[in-house]
């Protein structure tokens, strides 16, 4: 997962709603599952965003994680075990305490993905929802954690991601790529993906919705 961005999101298709674009909300045939995942700056969340408001709700892989870590106490038992006594202060999280140990080496890292990773899945197979959102839902193994049918890969032009997350996060181009350079080639993402997303500010994301919920 991206460091900022853990596990996976499941979507309920709930109740089909009426709109000008058409059959909007309306259930994939057979209840199948998606990923909708993609690159840092990719513009993800305006997709699930839309998505939203077709009735189909999109669980966000990187809040309910951090919901987790926030309200689970056999999450919170497990990583103050990893990183040691005064992780969690009155039930609060010490998110420099954890990043200090996260940052240590890269088996640490992984040490941390392999106890949050478990836990959203789970969290996401008992949600009951069909749609989840993940930026390194290929990058973290995601995929082999839940089941999943299809999935959408959402994509921009680097120098659009790049202005995103500068103007966004407020910091250096130089910055931004070296984010963007964490995660996985977005071509190779786009590969292993079975549908694509354009959402580079011109393109018709409704129309490319629409296509997809047809399919």
């Amino acid at each position: 997962m991206e460091r900022k961005e853990i596990g996976n999101t499941k979507l309920n298709l709930g109740n089909q709603a009426s709109s000008p674009m058409g059959k909007l909300g309306e259930e994939p045939q057979g209840g199948e599952s998606f990923a909708i995942t993609g690159g840092i700056g990719s513009g993800k969340s305006f997709v699930c965003k839309r998505l939203a408001e077709r009735g189909i709700k999109v669980y966000d892989c990187d809040a309910e994680a951090k919901r987790l870590m926030r309200s689970s106490k056999e999450l919170q038992d497990s990583l103050e075990k990893l990183v040691g006594s005064g992780l969690y202060i009155k039930g609060v999280l010490q998110k420099r305490k954890l990043a200090e140990y996260i940052l240590r080496s890269d088996e640490c890292a992984q040490q941390v993905d392999n106890i949050i990773h478990p836990a959203v899945a789970r969290d996401f197979e008992a949600s009951g929802l069909h749609w989840l959102e993940s930026a390194i839902f290929f990058d973290s193994g995601f995929d082999k954690r839940v089941h999943i049918n299809k999935v959408i890969c959402v994509t921009a032009p680097l120098e659009v991601r790049i202005r995103r997350i500068m103007t966004r996060d407020g910091i250096t181009r130089e910055k931004a790529l070296e984010w963007i350079g964490r995660q996985l080639p977005q071509d190779e993402v786009r590969h292993r993906s079975d549908f694509e997303i354009v959402n580079d500010g011109t393109a018709d994301i409704d129309g490319q919705i629409d296509r997809i919920l047809r399919k």
